[in-house]
C-alpha cells in the first residue's frame, strides 16, 4: 500500500472553491483506477487542502488545479507503513 499526500495552499478567497475543485474535478479522474483504494480531503486554518489517497501500487498524480484557485503550486509526497 503507498499512501500519497498532496498539498495545496489555496488564495484566501479560494478554499472552498478548491475543495469543490479537488472533489468533483481531480479525485474522480483517479476514483475509476483499480490501483485506487480511498482518497480523504481535508482543510486546515491557513488555506491548505489536503488529499490522503491509498493506492495499491503506482500512485497516479493529481491533475494541476486551476492557477486562479492556488498561492503556490501543490506538492505531493508517497508514503509506505512502517512495521512496528
Amino acid at each position: 500500500m503507498i499512501v500519497r499526500m498532496w498539498e495545496a495552499r489555496a488564495e484566501a478567497y479560494g478554499v472552498a472553491d478548491l475543495i469543490t475543485w479537488v472533489c468533483d474535478t481531480a479525485l474522480p479522474e483517479l476514483e475509476h483506477d483499480p490501483l485506487h483504494v480511498s482518497s480523504e480531503v481535508f482543510s486546515s486554518t491557513d488555506h491548505r487542502v489536503v488529499v490522503i489517497s491509498k493506492w495499491r501500487s503506482s500512485p497516479r498524480p493529481l491533475p494541476d488545479p486551476p492557477a486562479m484557485l492556488v498561492a503556490r503550486a501543490p506538492h505531493s509526497w508517497d508514503f509506505t507503513q512502517v512495521d512496528r
